[in-house]
């Protein structure tokens, strides 16, 4: 140190006198000159220091220690460098006679707990101890070891003072207000601030964060490099003096408790406190061991816990109908998961710092570790909390708009749902850059980090603008919703999903998804129906176009929409039916049936189409067979012609199901004589029917056997060309 360097230069001077005395036999004059500073003998190599007695500040020094015996509230800091200085040294002197004093076996009564007078003694002694540490300027440490670090910088302190004001060769002047400003007219640049001569402990009214203090501090640059002064000193014996606390920093780093170790360590044997304070790297034996059984039972709580959280997922519900209400309950299992991860890393933290005591870079580690576990868990447990509000929410709207149904929930949720996991990713993020400025990283750099993502969006994120303002248009002007039927660009399916990014659409072979920039700016057809009251599953329109046969008379063309109609009204699933007759540009003639279904999912909707395209091919095979031919060969006498209408007549009555229409001779053919017989069918059951038919046919073969009418067979002329 300094003090050690001026004793050097001090020596070499007292020899070179010494020297000139010898020589030029002027020895009574030289001594006589250097007899004021000479306060060790000649073969010393050192000065004797000065007795803090002798100080000129101790008579203030005493009186301002007999001031803080008498209470124990106040304000260590002052208006000037000697009010702050002696305040400081006068406390931290009482607080390490008063620890030591209650640190003894001797101190305690009997029982396990202590008495109310020695509790109050303690508080007392701790009410002090903050008292003198808020005179440091501690804002040099990180935020969250702040309050550890800056007890342990006050003790430290302490124990330098103890070594400065009983080292010291030359008076030490502490300035009160008067000299301070008295002194400031001798400097050529004023200043608030005041170093004690030859060390680097500076006082100083000069605060960053509060430019209207006038009150002295020990300067945040005196507090960051105290550590490094202690370790100077820490093996240099201590001097005897009133005020000196040689015991003080090692009581503290070496025993559990705060200032005082609590009654139960102070009971046990002294041998197996000896042992227990083994120091290992300024920590004890008893202090590593019982942090590392803390530290281990709490990450073996949070491995469970994590289990328990992955656990949640494996067991989640599939997308079903009804499964989407246990959805707000797995939510609240996952933060009711995470939530004890939070109490129990404060509980470990407690017990390693205030119990354990652990102190210094240990401290420091183990500290910035607890806030990393208990901010990323609090994180992770406001954005599960957040989720699962928005799933309770959902379910309460759903049932507040009217009688609840999985769907109307899953489009109230496709609504809260980003919204709360937005508020949680911004909850989330929050905790972290206050995490960031806990471990001491500055409030502009966290700042910084904050201006990453922006940067990110400027260069490379806006396709994800594009979707989420997009995936905000569709939300509001909702062109569609979760259930409904439509096209959009390409794809034809059902909703499933509508986020900030991108919607899913079931197909009928995959599940699409398109960002919502694209579906915004395609063409939607939307064939579904939105009922406000319904609860029962979304509408969507239903169209079938049938291709009709060739040579379709118009009886069979009415017949046919007869038949068609008749079946849609049996179609109770089926609503606002439109069934009609169409001709494309070929002049094919189509049949075109238009209905609105009550469906959700590709399932029950192709089932109930299908089972429409098959009834509509029964009904174009009804009319198809409702118009029959009937030939007669020329040989059939005019008197069977004339009756045979009415025998057909009677021919199709016998089945009750069938309703004659006509029977006309219409045609002489090139072979045979044609007519054409008409009936209408009420069949519920097309097999039915097709069994009437074939019923039919045989009556009609019987009957042109019993009156003797001959049904010709195909005949062709075939002419032979003989060269």
């Amino acid at each position: 140190m300094v003090s050690q360097t001026r004793r050097r230069l001090v020596s070499l001077v007292l020899a070179a006198l010494t020297a000139l005395t010898v020589i030029f036999q002027a020895g009574v004059a030289a001594q006589g000159s250097i007899q004021p500073r000479q306060l060790m003998p000649k073969s010393s190599s050192a000065l004797v220091s000065l007795p803090i007695d002798q100080q000129p500040f101790y008579p203030d020094l005493q009186s301002i220690s007999q001031s803080w015996s008498d209470v124990v509230l106040g304000q260590v800091v002052g208006d000037s460098p000697a009010a702050t200085l002696l305040n400081f040294y006068a406390v931290m002197a009482d607080v390490g006679r008063r620890a030591d004093e209650l640190g003894q076996q001797a101190s305690l009564q009997p029982g396990f707990w202590s008495s109310a007078q020695r509790r109050e003694q303690i508080n007392d002694t701790d009410l002090l101890f903050s008292l003198a540490v808020k005179a440091l300027d501690a804002s040099v440490f990180p935020e969250s070891v702040r309050n550890d670090m800056a007890d342990e910088a006050a003790i430290q302190l302490k124990l330098v003072l103890d070594y400065i004001f009983t080292h010291g060769q030359a008076p030490l002047v502490v300035p009160d207000l008067a000299e301070m400003k008295v002194l400031n007219d001798q400097r050529t640049t004023p200043t608030q601030s005041w170093r004690i001569p030859a060390t680097a402990i500076t006082l100083t009214s000069e605060i960053d964060d509060d430019p209207d203090n006038e009150l002295f501090y020990f300067s945040p640059q005196t507090v960051r490099s105290i550590g490094k002064m202690y370790a100077e000193i820490k093996d240099i014996p201590a001097i005897s003096q009133p005020f000196a606390t040689p015991l003080f920093y090692r009581d503290f780093i070496y025993t559990p408790g705060y200032l005082v170790p609590p009654k139960w360590y102070l009971m046990l044997p002294l041998a197996f406190r000896s042992w227990m304070e083994v120091p290992i790297y300024d920590q004890t034996l008893f202090q590593i061991t019982m942090a590392a059984v803390v530290i281990c039972l709490l990450a073996l709580c949070l491995v469970w816990l994590f289990g328990q959280l992955a656990g949640t997922y494996r067991d989640e519900a599939p997308d079903d109908q009804e499964a989407i209400w246990q959805r707000d309950s797995l939510a609240w299992k996952r933060a009711l998961v995470v939530l004890p991860s939070l109490p129990l890393t404060v509980l470990a933290e407690f017990i390693v710092d205030d119990v354990i005591n652990f102190t210094g870079l240990p401290l420091v580690i183990s500290t910035y570790g607890f806030y990393v576990v208990w901010y990323l868990s609090a994180g992770v447990f406001v954005f599960f909390l957040f989720e699962a509000l928005g799933r309770s929410g959902s379910e309460f709207l759903a049932r507040l708009r009217g009688v609840p149904s999985p769907l109307r929930l899953q489009r109230v949720s496709n609504f809260v749902m980003p919204l709360c996991r937005v508020l949680g990713g911004i909850a989330f993020v929050c905790l972290v850059y206050r995490l960031l400025i806990l471990l001491g990283l500055p409030p502009n750099t966290v700042l910084a980090f904050s201006a990453v993502p922006g940067l990110a969006i400027g260069l490379g994120a806006s396709k994800l603008l594009g979707n989420l303002f997009a995936g905000l248009s569709i939300q509001t002007d909702r062109p569609l919703r979760i259930g409904d039927f439509c096209r959009v660009g390409d794809h034809l399916g059902f909703v499933k999903k509508i986020g900030l990014r991108s919607l899913e659409i079931q197909t009928l072979d995959s599940r699409v998804t398109v960002p919502n920039s694209v579906a915004d700016e395609a063409t939607i057809i939307n064939y579904s129906l939105h009922n406000r009251t319904a609860v029962h599953s979304p509408s969507q329109g239903m169209d079938i176009r049938l291709a009709i046969p060739s040579g379709f008379s118009p009886f069979q063309l009415e017949e046919l929409l007869r038949q068609v109609r008749r079946e849609l009204n049996d179609c109770t699933w089926l609503s606002h039916v439109l069934s009609t007759l169409e001709t494309d540009n070929s002049d094919t003639m189509e049949l075109v049936v238009h209905g609105i279904v009550s469906l959700h999912g590709w399932d029950p909707y192709l089932e109930k189409k299908e089972a429409l395209l098959i009834a509509l091919e029964e009904c174009v095979e009804r009319a198809q067979l409702s118009e029959m031919e009937v030939a007669v060969s020329y040989s059939t006498s005019s008197q069977s012609l004339q009756r045979l209408p009415g025998l057909l007549e009677r021919v199709v009555c016998v089945d009750s199901q069938l309703i004659f229409g006509a029977c006309r001779f219409e045609q002489i053919a090139d072979f045979s004589y044609k007519f054409v017989l008409e009936f209408t069918s009420v069949h519920s059951v097309h097999d039915d029917f097709e069994d009437s038919i074939h019923d039919l046919n045989r009556r009609i073969v019987q009957l042109m056997d019993d009156e003797g009418i001959e049904i010709p067979f195909p005949t062709q002329t075939l002419n032979l060309l003989q060269s």
